[in-house]
Protein backbone atom coordinates (compact mmCIF):
# COMPACT_ATOMS: atom_id res chain seq x y z
CA UNK A 1 0.00 0.00 0.00
CA UNK A 2 1.47 3.22 -0.86
CA UNK A 3 1.48 5.88 2.30
CA UNK A 4 -0.34 8.69 1.98
CA UNK A 5 1.69 12.02 1.23
CA UNK A 6 2.40 14.62 4.26
CA UNK A 7 -0.21 17.02 4.52
CA UNK A 8 1.00 20.58 4.97
CA UNK A 9 -0.66 23.35 6.70
CA UNK A 10 -0.11 26.53 4.65
CA UNK A 11 -0.39 29.45 6.98
CA UNK A 12 0.72 32.38 4.72
CA UNK A 13 -2.16 35.06 3.04
CA UNK A 14 -3.67 34.80 -0.71
CA UNK A 15 -2.50 34.94 -3.05
CA UNK A 16 0.79 33.64 -1.70
CA UNK A 17 -0.34 30.27 -0.24
CA UNK A 18 -1.91 29.32 -3.72
CA UNK A 19 1.75 29.81 -4.74
CA UNK A 20 3.26 27.74 -1.96
CA UNK A 21 0.21 25.28 -2.78
CA UNK A 22 1.78 24.13 -6.29
CA UNK A 23 5.47 23.96 -5.20
CA UNK A 24 4.26 21.73 -2.65
CA UNK A 25 2.03 19.33 -4.70
CA UNK A 26 5.01 19.36 -7.21
CA UNK A 27 7.06 18.09 -4.60
CA UNK A 28 4.27 15.30 -3.45
CA UNK A 29 3.05 17.00 -0.80
CA UNK A 30 -0.89 17.31 0.05
CA UNK A 31 -0.80 20.95 0.92
CA UNK A 32 -3.89 22.41 3.14
CA UNK A 33 -4.72 25.68 2.32
CA UNK A 34 -5.93 27.76 5.63
CA UNK A 35 -4.68 31.21 5.78
CA UNK A 36 -4.36 32.74 9.48
CA UNK A 37 -3.85 35.87 7.70
CA UNK A 38 -5.94 37.58 4.75
CA UNK A 39 -4.13 40.93 2.43
CA UNK A 40 -6.13 44.35 2.28
CA UNK A 41 -4.70 46.60 -0.23
CA UNK A 42 -5.34 50.53 1.18
CA UNK A 43 -5.59 53.02 -1.18
CA UNK A 44 -2.91 56.33 0.85
CA UNK A 45 -2.45 58.69 -1.55
CA UNK A 46 0.73 58.79 -3.20
CA UNK A 47 3.60 61.48 -2.66
CA UNK A 48 5.28 63.11 -4.75
CA UNK A 49 8.13 60.91 -5.46
CA UNK A 50 11.11 63.26 -6.92
CA UNK A 51 12.58 64.20 -3.06
CA UNK A 52 13.24 60.46 -2.62
CA UNK A 53 16.29 58.93 -3.57
CA UNK A 54 14.98 55.29 -4.19
CA UNK A 55 11.83 52.98 -2.77
CA UNK A 56 12.40 49.77 -0.42
CA UNK A 57 10.33 47.51 -0.63
CA UNK A 58 10.14 44.40 2.34
CA UNK A 59 7.74 42.20 0.91
CA UNK A 60 6.02 40.92 -2.38
CA UNK A 61 2.50 42.70 -0.61
CA UNK A 62 4.24 45.76 -0.71
CA UNK A 63 5.13 45.87 -4.02
CA UNK A 64 1.83 44.65 -5.56
CA UNK A 65 -0.04 47.17 -3.46
CA UNK A 66 2.30 50.20 -4.23
CA UNK A 67 2.20 49.08 -8.07
CA UNK A 68 -1.38 49.40 -8.21
CA UNK A 69 -1.34 53.25 -6.76
CA UNK A 70 0.39 54.76 -9.05
CA UNK A 71 2.51 54.49 -12.75
CA UNK A 72 5.65 56.14 -11.71
CA UNK A 73 8.62 53.87 -12.21
CA UNK A 74 11.57 55.51 -12.39
CA UNK A 75 12.92 55.60 -9.02
CA UNK A 76 15.27 52.74 -8.14
CA UNK A 77 14.13 50.12 -5.59
CA UNK A 78 15.76 48.14 -2.90
CA UNK A 79 14.08 44.73 -2.48
CA UNK A 80 14.91 42.28 0.68
CA UNK A 81 14.83 39.50 -1.23
CA UNK A 82 15.09 37.66 -4.38
CA UNK A 83 11.06 37.30 -4.55
CA UNK A 84 10.44 40.60 -3.76
CA UNK A 85 13.12 41.76 -6.21
CA UNK A 86 11.70 39.78 -8.70
CA UNK A 87 7.86 40.97 -8.46
CA UNK A 88 9.20 45.07 -8.65
CA UNK A 89 10.94 43.81 -12.95
CA UNK A 90 7.72 42.16 -13.07
CA UNK A 91 5.52 45.25 -11.95
CA UNK A 92 8.30 47.40 -13.94
CA UNK A 93 10.72 48.41 -12.19
CA UNK A 94 13.79 48.92 -14.08
CA UNK A 95 16.17 49.69 -11.86
CA UNK A 96 16.36 46.71 -8.74
CA UNK A 97 18.72 45.52 -5.97
CA UNK A 98 17.63 42.42 -4.26
CA UNK A 99 19.50 42.15 -0.67
CA UNK A 100 18.75 38.52 -1.05
CA UNK A 101 18.11 38.30 2.35
CA UNK A 102 16.10 39.91 5.90
CA UNK A 103 15.19 43.47 7.06
CA UNK A 104 19.18 43.81 8.73
CA UNK A 105 20.10 42.77 4.94
CA UNK A 106 18.28 45.19 3.05
CA UNK A 107 19.52 47.57 5.61
CA UNK A 108 22.86 46.88 5.07
CA UNK A 109 22.24 47.01 1.10
CA UNK A 110 21.51 50.83 1.44
CA UNK A 111 23.73 51.54 3.95
CA UNK A 112 26.26 50.11 1.34
CA UNK A 113 25.01 51.86 -1.47
CA UNK A 114 23.43 55.32 -0.15
CA UNK A 115 25.53 57.96 2.26
CA UNK A 116 22.37 59.92 2.49
CA UNK A 117 18.62 60.13 0.84
CA UNK A 118 15.10 59.47 1.84
CA UNK A 119 14.17 56.15 0.98
CA UNK A 120 10.21 55.74 0.63
CA UNK A 121 9.02 52.13 2.24
CA UNK A 122 5.38 50.97 0.94
CA UNK A 123 4.58 48.67 3.84
CA UNK A 124 2.50 46.48 5.99
CA UNK A 125 0.14 48.57 8.65
CA UNK A 126 1.90 46.81 11.12
CA UNK A 127 5.54 45.90 9.54
CA UNK A 128 7.55 43.16 10.39
CA UNK A 129 10.66 44.88 12.34
CA UNK A 130 12.41 47.76 13.26
CA UNK A 131 13.84 49.22 9.89
CA UNK A 132 14.77 52.87 11.46
CA UNK A 133 16.87 50.77 14.17
CA UNK A 134 18.13 48.17 11.32
CA UNK A 135 19.39 50.90 9.34
CA UNK A 136 21.32 51.94 12.21
CA UNK A 137 22.80 48.62 13.15
CA UNK A 138 23.77 48.88 9.39
CA UNK A 139 25.72 52.19 9.85
CA UNK A 140 23.23 54.18 7.10
CA UNK A 141 22.78 56.70 9.78
CA UNK A 142 22.45 59.89 7.31
CA UNK A 143 19.77 57.56 5.33
CA UNK A 144 16.15 57.71 6.88
CA UNK A 145 12.89 56.02 5.73
CA UNK A 146 9.48 57.32 5.37
CA UNK A 147 7.03 54.50 5.64
CA UNK A 148 3.79 54.75 3.27
CA UNK A 149 1.24 52.14 4.47
CA UNK A 150 0.11 50.53 1.39
CA UNK A 151 -1.99 46.98 3.27
CA UNK A 152 -2.70 45.73 6.03
CA UNK A 153 -2.79 41.99 7.20
CA UNK A 154 -5.69 40.71 9.38
CA UNK A 155 -6.37 37.59 10.98
CA UNK A 156 -8.45 35.93 9.06
CA UNK A 157 -11.98 33.48 10.22
CA UNK A 158 -10.47 30.48 8.51
CA UNK A 159 -10.86 27.31 10.97
CA UNK A 160 -7.64 25.78 11.65
CA UNK A 161 -7.13 22.22 10.01
CA UNK A 162 -7.36 19.58 12.56
CA UNK A 163 -5.35 17.01 11.26
CA UNK A 164 -1.98 17.77 9.54
CA UNK A 165 1.73 16.56 9.63
CA UNK A 166 3.90 19.84 9.34
CA UNK A 167 2.61 23.64 9.20
CA UNK A 168 4.82 26.37 7.24
CA UNK A 169 5.30 29.65 9.12
CA UNK A 170 5.90 32.65 6.63
CA UNK A 171 6.07 35.23 8.91
CA UNK A 172 6.46 36.65 12.64
CA UNK A 173 2.74 38.01 12.50
CA UNK A 174 1.39 34.37 11.40
CA UNK A 175 3.79 32.47 13.94
CA UNK A 176 2.39 35.37 17.05
CA UNK A 177 -1.46 34.02 15.84
CA UNK A 178 -0.41 30.35 16.02
CA UNK A 179 1.09 30.66 19.31
CA UNK A 180 -2.06 31.62 20.65
CA UNK A 181 -3.57 28.74 19.97
CA UNK A 182 -1.22 26.68 22.17
CA UNK A 183 1.55 24.21 22.11
CA UNK A 184 -0.69 20.84 22.37
CA UNK A 185 -2.03 21.20 19.01
CA UNK A 186 1.13 21.49 17.31
CA UNK A 187 3.52 19.02 19.55
CA UNK A 188 2.55 16.07 16.86
CA UNK A 189 3.59 18.25 13.96
CA UNK A 190 6.92 19.59 12.24
CA UNK A 191 6.60 23.33 12.25
CA UNK A 192 9.23 24.98 9.30
CA UNK A 193 9.31 28.38 9.92
CA UNK A 194 11.15 30.80 6.71
CA UNK A 195 13.08 32.98 9.49
CA UNK A 196 14.30 33.42 13.40
CA UNK A 197 11.74 36.18 13.81
CA UNK A 198 9.02 33.97 12.83
CA UNK A 199 10.09 31.19 14.47
CA UNK A 200 10.65 32.84 18.16
CA UNK A 201 6.42 32.81 19.14
CA UNK A 202 6.71 29.01 18.79
CA UNK A 203 10.25 28.67 20.48
CA UNK A 204 8.53 30.60 23.39
CA UNK A 205 6.24 27.54 23.70
CA UNK A 206 8.84 25.26 24.09
CA UNK A 207 8.49 23.83 20.55
CA UNK A 208 11.90 23.58 18.08
CA UNK A 209 10.83 24.77 14.64
CA UNK A 210 13.06 24.13 11.68
CA UNK A 211 14.08 27.68 10.67
CA UNK A 212 15.49 28.30 7.18
CA UNK A 213 18.85 29.50 7.58
CA UNK A 214 17.77 32.53 4.52
CA UNK A 215 14.75 34.22 4.67
CA UNK A 216 13.23 32.39 1.09
CA UNK A 217 10.77 29.98 0.45
CA UNK A 218 12.80 27.64 -1.83
CA UNK A 219 15.02 27.43 1.61
CA UNK A 220 11.41 26.99 3.93
CA UNK A 221 10.69 24.00 1.62
CA UNK A 222 14.27 22.22 1.84
CA UNK A 223 14.18 22.00 5.51
CA UNK A 224 10.29 21.15 5.52
CA UNK A 225 11.42 18.18 3.29
CA UNK A 226 14.63 17.36 5.43
CA UNK A 227 12.67 17.68 8.35
CA UNK A 228 9.77 15.36 7.27
CA UNK A 229 12.60 13.12 6.01
CA UNK A 230 14.08 12.95 9.51
CA UNK A 231 10.66 12.29 11.47
CA UNK A 232 9.94 9.33 8.47
CA UNK A 233 13.37 7.52 9.68
CA UNK A 234 12.91 7.55 12.89
CA UNK A 235 9.87 5.64 12.68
Amino acid sequence: MTAAPPRIWITRAEPGASRTAARLRDMGFEPIIAPLLAIENLTPPVPDLTPFTALAFTSLNGVAAFAALTRERDRPVFAVGDATAQAARDAGFAEVRSASGDLHALARLIGSELSDGVVLVPQAETPAGDFDAALVLAGARNVSIQPLIVYRAGRTPVAAPTEFDAVLIHSPRAAHILAEQGAPRLSHAITACISPAAAAPLVALGLTPAVAQTPDEATLLTILKAALGKRDAAV
